[in-house]
């Protein structure tokens, strides 16, 4: 519903607003090769994966865990301004408490480590712009750029500061760079992908799913599927990046073929709907 400031309806775009890169880019149907290959990035860094390893249901409840998030994204991205500070503070009030050892390395973590947050941020947001550009979605001139500076909003809304998060696509490959001597496959990461690649679903369901997933694992850096220890063809021949890219394309032109209001988000069509009422509330108060 439209926020009420002295007596009058106004309209609140909430962090972003209709013009905004991250509006045009998260509606697009490349955002679920985006998400699903930002969910296989996390797995590598081992601090990162031992807290959902062992905080997480994602091994009993799979698709609760990707819906929840799904729906986390959504209220930050098309809701008001109130509610995606209440999604934050949500988030923040259960990572406060959770800490552990990773198994493997003995090393000690805290889910709420700014370090963790950024790592968890940069892989969002650099996995839902490559994969927008992968799948041959429109991006204008220097709106990469954009959306990167746009999404360090969302970093703030986790406890980060917005200094220290990448601002720009240059800015995040400088980030990955300095990152990628931290990152390895372990045990959970491996249990991870087992359960990216191949979820509890119908039988007839699987091909699809596996088709969803082989793309966005090939949208991965070819740095980051070597770190899973499959075959070289798999991790470095470009075959696999053009590849990846031809099907990623595909899926989109196809997914467009359908009825819009089969796969727009509902959370854009109610933020379109919320601005609309306050628009018209305004001018008919004029």
């Amino acid at each position: 519903m439209p926020a009420c400031h002295a007596g009058r309806v106004d309209p609140d775009p909430g962090l972003f607003g209709p013009d905004s890169v991250t509006w045009q880019l998260h509606a697009d149907p490349a955002v679920a090769l985006g998400g699903l290959r930002a969910l296989m990035l996390q797995t590598l860094h081992p601090l990162a994966m031992a807290g959902v390893a062992e905080h997480s249901d994602f091994r009993d409840d799979p698709w609760g865990r990707l819906f929840r998030t799904a729906d986390y994204i959504a209220a930050v991205t098309y809701g008001t301004t109130e509610e995606a500070h209440r999604a934050a503070a949500r988030v923040r009030r259960v990572h406060r408490r959770l800490r552990g050892v990773e198994p493997e390395s003995g090393r000690g973590y805290r889910v709420d480590d700014p370090a963790l947050l950024l790592w968890v941020h940069c892989c969002e947001v650099d996995s839902l712009l490559a994969a927008h550009r992968r799948c041959g979605a429109p991006l204008a001139p220097g709106a990469a750029d954009a959306y990167v500076a746009e999404q360090v909003r969302a970093a703030a809304l986790v406890g980060l500061t917005p200094a220290d998060v990448p601002a720009s696509t240059g800015d995040m490959r400088e980030y990955f760079e300095a990152v990628r001597p931290q990152l390895h496959s372990t045990a959970a990461a491996r249990e991870a992908m087992r359960l990216l690649l191949t979820p509890p679903l119908p039988l007839p369901a699987r091909p699809a799913w596996a088709g969803l997933a082989s793309i966005a694992f090939g949208m991965l850096p070819r740095w980051a599927r070597a770190r899973f220890g499959l075959t070289g063809w798999l991790t470095a021949h470009p075959g696999t990046d053009l590849a990846a890219g031809v099907a990623g394309r595909s899926l989109r032109s196809a997914v467009h073929l359908v009825p819009r209001r089969l796969w727009e988000s509902p959370a854009r069509r109610a933020a379109e709907q919320r601005l609309a009422a306050g628009a018209a509330a305004l001018a008919a108060g004029a």
